[in-house]
């Protein structure tokens, strides 16, 4: 069944209450998707009994992001459809970049209550030497595309105690326009954590998330940990999903290293009889620059390493009971190998004051 653009805004309208004016956000930094745990608008000034969202020196919560992924060059061998066909084909993928687009707002913004609302699109076009040599190149030369909704509650319950609750909704796939989106291209996302803030240079918090970053549905723990140790030196963590260390330089520029691990379940149609679904997951170890370039416009510059965690098309969207194959677990219906590029991306963003 196909879905329309106007059916997909008009759903994402419904789910989105009247904007509240807001005088000013929290500093706050997190990647489009899922686990988004820092991107709130301000709990206001005057709430004495509550604590809030913010963290002394974290990096400016990014209100609208204009950004541009590239990879690369890499190698890329699949096998399939397995397990009737062993065939292999390989192809050099000679470029996998494109647009990531987000937006982000505070619809309700209380001392005791925020709700926000963003909006993502992420363009991965791919440039494949010879997509004839396989169905499944075939499958892949139309690129890869995540449009989707997010939304993040958080709501403190007194000076120290706070519950974070977010949901994504992400339409993945290898569609072309909005009207090509079916509904199996869709996956739901959504993180529950309960979280101490003892001061304003520390937060954390524990929870449970049901997550495809890893390429499947998994349900995991999940650790929150912002701590800033002096006007210098920080750490923002949501284990497993992100970890970085964090050195600012004054208040208009800082420089962080660390992870994120990136990826979801994407509907690539059918090969003969079966729906294709690549389980895609990548770490990504990476050096982050952002700097001030005038008022609340920055720009983000980052450069690091596309490791091949997952990659594998399967006949269904989340694990089966199957164990068919000989080593026992879920069988395979294309089996692939890729080389690891370095990769670069460079946003334009508006930050909160």
């Amino acid at each position: 069944m196909k879905y329309s653009y106007y059916a997909l805004a008009a759903c994402l309208l419904a789910l989105t209450p009247a904007a509240a004016q807001v005088t000013d956000t929290t500093r706050t930094s997190a990647p489009a998707g899922d686990d988004n745990f820092d991107e709130f608008g301000d709990a206001g000034t005057g709430g004495g009994n509550y604590n809030t969202q913010k963290v002394l020196y974290l990096t400016p919560t990014k209100l609208i992001s204009v950004g541009y992924e590239a990879q690369l060059p890499f190698n890329l061998t699949s096998s399939g459809p397995l397990p009737a066909n062993t065939t292999s084909a390989e192809t050099r993928v000679n470029s996998a970049r494109g647009m990531r687009l987000a937006f982000n707002a505070p619809v309700i913004s209380r001392n005791d209550f925020i709700f926000n609302v963003g909006l993502t699109y992420w363009n991965t076009g791919l440039n494949l030497a010879n997509a004839e040599g396989s169905q499944y190149f075939d499958k892949l030369k139309d690129g890869l595309r995540t449009t989707g909704i997010n939304t993040t509650v958080f709501n403190p319950f007194d000076n120290k105690h706070f519950f974070i609750l977010q949901f994504n909704l992400d339409a993945n796939g290898n569609y072309r326009s909005f009207s090509d989106v079916q509904s199996e291209a869709f996956t739901f996302s959504g993180t529950g954590i309960y979280g101490w803030k003892p001061n304003d240079n520390l937060q954390w918090g524990l929870g449970l998330s049901r997550t495809y970053r890893a390429g499947q549905l998994l349900y995991i723990p999940v650790l929150l940990y912002n701590r800033t140790f002096s006007p210098q030196w920080g750490c923002e963590v949501i284990f497993p999903a992100r970890a970085e260390i964090r050195r600012n330089f004054g208040t208009n520029s800082l420089l962080k290293f660390g992870y994120e691990l990136e990826g979801n379940t994407y509907y690539l149609g059918k090969v003969g009889a079966d729906e294709v679904y690549l389980r895609r997951g990548e770490l990504k170890p990476r050096f982050t620059y952002e700097r001030q370039l005038s008022g609340f416009v920055w720009l983000s510059a980052q450069a690091g390493l596309r490791y091949n965690y997952r990659n594998d098309a399967f006949r269904n969207q989340n694990v089966t009971g199957e164990r068919s194959s000989p080593l026992g677990s879920e069988p395979e219906l294309f089996k692939n190998t890729l080389t690891n590029p370095l990769y670069f991306n460079l946003s334009l963003n508006l930050v909160s004051p």
